[in-house]
Formats: structure tokens, sequence, C-alpha cells
């Protein structure tokens, strides 16, 4: 069989880390095109961040309102950046190399209201959408104080209109969760490989959950479907969306000023090294893309994928993106990871950061497991499997001596580097179900 015009043994003559990737098994792989964040002119600009942090500013008094959780941060939505020694004692020990500098943990796993990454850019998108309509309608001015759409006039006209997404869970519980509270009719399609407390959740929230038995490709296009022949209807598109990418990329802005908070400034003398999990590639390449613009040459960043579903990495290795899937090359999309079970990349985001991202690793499901039961024992933080992809990046970039080609030399720095897994769900998960993770990784 073809794939993009040559066969898997064409492919991997080309490039030898395919015939490992397509075997399903662990690989690293660091980016050969990888260069200078000045070289690469993708359209997009911290302006364009700047703008989706002065919008988020803007709603913050009504998130504060409707959601008194998030009251005490003003309304603002965010999680804590936490040191992790005993879990890099650990690394260190199972993997036999010595991870130089800090390992930190970025807990998106517990942002409020949704409880995972997507809490960021999934409500966002939600958010931006009701101002366009408020404005639009002559209901809301950008200096108005925006905790008056708290007010049931607000929730009434939002009523009038509808929202559809695809997701494999946690982008549908946070364009869920925060639709419904708007007013708005929200449906989400989720895919086979979604947990059935997501789906419970959404439908206890009054959202109308759609099942399909096929992946997430499946449920994105038929929601995509669904929602062209509703003009009153709003698509979030996953897989190309620039407001949810923008939503995400915010998060760059704010961990510079918690690094800042705890005394770490990154620049030539302190690189910073950033492992994100990545399944259609919206939340990390969104991240990815703020980090670039605000530390540029001193961040060096990472995905992370399941084995079973690497289809970023194998977008960026054979240059095609969206034009190849991971079925193409014999593998099952079928992981434990839900929210990274994505056979097909968002092409709009693998050509951003083609020439961004550092390199990328693959994890398999025991070795999340394993790792998730440690995170519990030894750190008391708990996460779903698919938030601990990126926890073994700094062993892979220890063992192979990364160097980045844009900073010659860093290798003489890593002693002061500081390293950061970004753990993306776990928030939200029920008991019961996070005590059967934690005894599977046991």
């Amino acid at each position: 069989m073809k794939i993009a015009g040559k066969t898997v043994d064409e492919w991997t003559g080309e490039h030898p880390v395919i015939g490992e990737i397509a075997k399903a098994e662990e690989v690293f792989w660091e980016n050969p095109i990888y260069g200078s964040v000045h070289e690469r002119e993708t359209g997009l600009s911290i302006s364009d961040v700047k703008d989706a942090e002065a919008r988020l500013k803007r709603f913050a008094p009504y998130i504060a309102k409707v959601f008194p959780e998030t009251e005490a941060a003003g309304g603002i939505i965010e999680s804590p950046l936490k040191e992790i020694p005993e879990m890099k004692k650990w690394l260190e020990g199972e993997s036999g190399v010595e991870i130089q500098g800090q390992l930190m943990l970025k807990c998106d796993s517990h942002l409020p209201i949704s409880g995972s990454v997507k809490a960021r850019g999934g409500i966002y998108e939600v958010l931006k959408h009701a101002e366009d309509l408020a404005l639009e309608h002559g209901l809301l001015k950008e200096s108005d104080d925006y905790s008056v759409l708290a007010e049931p006039r607000f929730r009434e006209f939002f009523s009038k209109y509808s929202i559809t997404v695809g997701s494999t869970g946690n982008l549908g519980l946070s364009i869920g969760i925060m639709s419904a509270k708007m007013g708005f009719r929200v449906t989400v399609h989720m895919s086979r490989d979604a947990k059935e407390w997501k789906k419970n959740m959404l439908r206890e929230k009054g959202v109308n959950v759609v099942e399909h038995p096929d992946d997430y490709s499946k449920a994105v296009e038929e929601g995509r479907r669904q929602s062209e022949a509703d003009p009153n209807d709003h698509f979030v598109d996953d897989e190309n969306s620039k407001t949810l990418f923008f939503g995400y990329s915010v998060a760059a802005l704010r961990l510079k000023g918690q690094l800042e908070e705890q005394g770490i400034i990154i620049g030539e003398e302190r690189p910073l090294f950033v492992y994100l999990p990545c399944g259609v590639g919206g939340g990390p390449g969104g991240i990815a893309f703020g980090l670039k613009q605000v530390f540029g040459d001193h961040v060096q960043c990472f995905f992370a994928e399941p084995t079973h579903a690497p289809c970023m990495l194998l977008g960026l290795v054979t240059g095609k993106h969206d034009e190849v899937s991971v079925q193409e090359f014999g593998l099952d999309n079928k992981t434990d990871a839900d929210g990274l079970a994505v056979g097909r990349p968002s092409g709009f985001v693998g050509k951003v950061m083609e020439r961004l991202l550092a390199g990328s690793f693959t994890v398999d499901d025991d070795r999340l497991y394993r790792l998730l039961a440690k995170m519990s024992e030894l750190e008391g933080i708990r996460l779903e499997p698919s938030a601990l992809a990126g926890v073994p990046g700094a062993v892979h970039v220890a063992k192979s001596g990364f160097e980045a080609p844009v900073h010659p030399g860093m290798i003489d720095r890593m002693d002061r580097a500081v390293h950061i897994a970004w753990a993306t769900g776990g928030g939200m998960v029920p008991e019961d179900v996070m005590e059967s993770y934690i005894n599977k990784g046991r």
C-alpha cells in the first residue's frame, strides 16, 4: 500500500525511525529541520497571544462569578507549577541516567472548571464566540464589566445558539461545561476512546452526548457535518481552530510569571525544556508556539505520544502532516491515553510547528500506568494516563545529550536547566476510576 506516494519500506529507507514507529516501539526523534524561532514565518505572532490574554482578562469577572472555585484567583483559570524531586530521583534510578537541573510538573491536570489542559483552549473558544455574538448584537461593549454576562437575559440570548464539537474526552468536557453554563445548546460527539465517566459528567451538565463506534476523526467529521446544517451552530474545530490554538498559547505568558515568582529566569544561562502530551496537536501546539514567542531559542519543546497513536510524529517525520495516518503505517490507534488517541494530526499545527519543535517521543501504555502509580505514591499527584506522557522527556534528553542546533554549547549549561512535564488531565477523574488506574500501574 502506498502512503502519500510511498510504501512503509520506502519511508523507512528514508527515515529509519519510521520502521520503529510502525512496530509500536518507543522512540525519541530529534527534529532535523529544527531552527531558530526567527527563521520561521508562521503568519502568527505574539500579538495574537496577547490579544487572547486580554480577552481572558475581560472575562475574568464573569468566570469568578459563575465558577466560585476561581474567585480567589480573580476569575483567572490557572494551574500550579510544582517541583517533583522524588519523581526525578525515581526516573534517574530506573533509567540509570542523571537528569541535570530541575524537574517540574505543570499541573494543568488540576485547572479549575474542567480539570485538564483543554480548559485553556476549549473554554477560551466558547468565551470568544459568546463575546462575538454579544458585541455583534449590541448587548455588550469591550469596556463593560463582563460579569453582566451572568444575568438571565444573556443566558436567554445564548440559548438561541448552539455549539458542537468532536472529542475523545477532555475537549468535550471543557466545551460542554462552559457552553452549558453560558446557556448555549451544546452537542459533543464522542469517539469510542472516550471514558464512560466523561460522557456521564457531560450528560449531568445538560450536554447532548452523541457516541460513535469509530475513532476521533469520525467523531469530528460527524460533528462538522451536523454543524454545517444549522446556521446558528458554531463548530469547534479541534484540527484547525486558530481560536483554540491562541487560547492554549496564553499558558506561556502565565508560565513565565510563575517561573519568575520562583526566582527562575529563563535565558542564555538557564535553558528550558518542555514536554507536552500530543493528540491532534492543538493544545501542545498552541502552548509550544506561545513558549517560543515568549522565550525564543531558550526553550526547547518536545511532543509526547502513545506508541499506538503517534500521528503528529508521523506527520512531522514524513513532512506530510495530515496527509498520513497511523493506521496506514499498520498501527491500531488504540490507547488508554484517551486524549491522545488520534490517528491523523492537525495539518495546521504540524505546519506551524515543523521548525519550532525540537523533537518528539513515544510512550507505551504500560509505562504510562507505571508512571501514574509512581507519581501518586511519590508526589501525591493523581493524573490520568495521557497526562504522564511527557514525564519521560527529561530522561530522553539526558540520554541523547541533546544539543539544540540553535544553541551550540547548551550541553555545558544543562546543570542549570529547567525541565517541565506538562500534566494535561486528571483533576476530575472519579475516585474509583483513579484507584483502578493506580492499581493497574502497581
